[in-house]
């Protein structure tokens, strides 16, 4: 029985609490840690939540085994080989991070969604001890200078002519039928003398704040996410998918904003991709949820973030009668705005034409309620570090289709892991 303990705070304090608790994390050498960043456009049950401690490990297919209780967990990209048991991965993993996890914690720290409250409970721990803690923890002041990388800066799979190759060999397979859209990643290292994992995720979560961040920590291996895109969501019999397809850079200027928005929602090639991938997942929900029941309430939604604009739909379904939490959660996994189109022949592409094994990106984080709802998001935007090897690393990518540009998706690639490098203070 968890014992439980709250206070209510000034909602101006807010940042200043989450900063808190990601800091007295450090105490613990497993947690996850999940940041709404109080964005209001999904549906949302927590602007906070975290789990520190473990009192159980939980294999993926033992979680409906944990009754009335949290469970906290990832799954990485490569379980889609147990899903699909003959697909295989053989690329060499870029930094290392556990390849699947579930864990019971000990502690569980929240700030509901739309609240001012921070609500601790706890199993062995006093929740009170722990508030106090918690409020007691000092943050820094200064947080720059959070990594040095060594002179080597970064090593990635495909440089501009070699992406772009592939670009081409994935656009002949599109005009041969053997697919309709493909996500190519491109894999980046770098070795770095010294890093202060919480100090990074602190910075990159304030200057690209996003809905579904998760700050993850297994050992000396971090997960640092700042993920806008949502996998699933469970609610009693509902369960809700919202693919990202179609971004745009924003802009400082008010009307060349509005102009970039509207560019992106009557984009077709943008639209394309959306649709494509939104059936995608209207298939995979369709293997999970009662016939008839799978709809669309939303289709090229413009959602706004900190520097970008991305085209969301979304998909939702009722759950069929009995329906295990590993088969809502694995069957539709891995999520189709990560893989294309079909999703089986693009996993075997994938495996032949990128370089280096995806790992926990394109993978999921989150959480299980004790009542049996989940929110799990999509791993993007999202740095690896191996504090054993001294290695950090990122994948970024897009869908190519028989529309797309060679230079201009290399652009796209390129610039999505520059922003990530620049938060941190790495240009290569």
């Amino acid at each position: 029985m968890r014992k439980i303990e709250e206070i209510t705070f000034h909602p101006e304090e807010l940042k200043i609490i989450k900063r808190k608790v990601l800091y007295w994390l450090k105490a613990y050498s497993t947690f996850i840690y999940l940041d709404n960043n109080a964005y209001r456009n999904a549906p949302n049950r927590f602007e906070l939540l975290a789990g520190a401690g473990v009192r159980r490990e939980v294999a993926v297919e033992e979680i409906d085994a944990v009754k009335g209780d949290w469970l906290f967990g990832h799954i990485g990209y490569d379980f889609k080989n147990t899903i699909f048991p003959r697909l295989h991965s053989r690329h060499r993993i870029l930094a290392d991070f556990p390849a699947t996890s579930f864990y019971v914690p000990d502690v569980v720290i929240s700030i509901p969604f739309g609240s001012a409250t921070l609500q601790v409970a706890a199993v062995t721990e006093d929740p009170a001890v722990v508030l106090q803690a918690i409020l007691a923890t000092v943050v820094p002041a200064d947080v720059s200078g959070s990594i040095q990388v060594d002179e080597a800066t970064w090593v990635s799979d495909f440089d501009s002519s070699s992406y772009m190759d592939t670009v081409g060999q994935l656009r002949q397979h599109i005009t041969e039928g053997d697919c309709y859209e493909i996500n190519l990643c491109n894999g980046h290292r770098v070795t770095v003398r010294s890093i202060r994992p919480y100090e990074l995720f602190d910075t990159l979560n304030g200057q690209n704040p996003a809905p579904f961040a998760a700050f993850c920590r297994y050992g000396e291996r971090f997960l640092l996410s700042t993920s806008p895109e949502r996998y699933l969501y469970k609610e009693g019999a509902t369960v809700l998918s919202q693919p990202i397809k179609g971004t745009t850079r924003k802009s400082a200027d008010p009307l060349e904003d509005e102009q970039q928005r509207d560019s992106l929602y009557h984009s077709i090639k943008e639209r394309a991709e959306n649709v494509m991938i939104t059936d995608l997942v209207r298939n995979d929900l369709a293997r999970i949820c009662e016939t008839g029941s799978i709809e669309v309430p939303e289709l090229f939604g413009v959602y706004t973030f900190s520097s970008l604009h991305h085209l969301i739909s979304t998909v939702q379904g009722r759950l069929l009668p009995g329906s295990t939490l590993r088969d809502i959660i694995t069957i539709p996994f891995p999520m189709g705005s990560m893989t294309g189109a079909p999703k089986y022949i693009v996993m075997q592409l994938i495996e032949q034409y990128e370089r280096s094994a995806r790992g926990i990106f394109s993978g999921t984080v989150g959480y299980i309620t004790p009542s049996e709802d989940f929110d799990f998001n999509v791993v993007i935007r999202s740095l690896v570090y191996d504090g054993e090897q001294s290695v950090l690393s990122l994948h970024t990518g897009g869908a190519i289709t028989i529309d797309s540009d060679a230079a201009a998706e290399w652009n796209e690639a390129s610039l999505k892991a520059l922003r990530l490098k620049q938060v941190m203070g790495i240009i290569s």
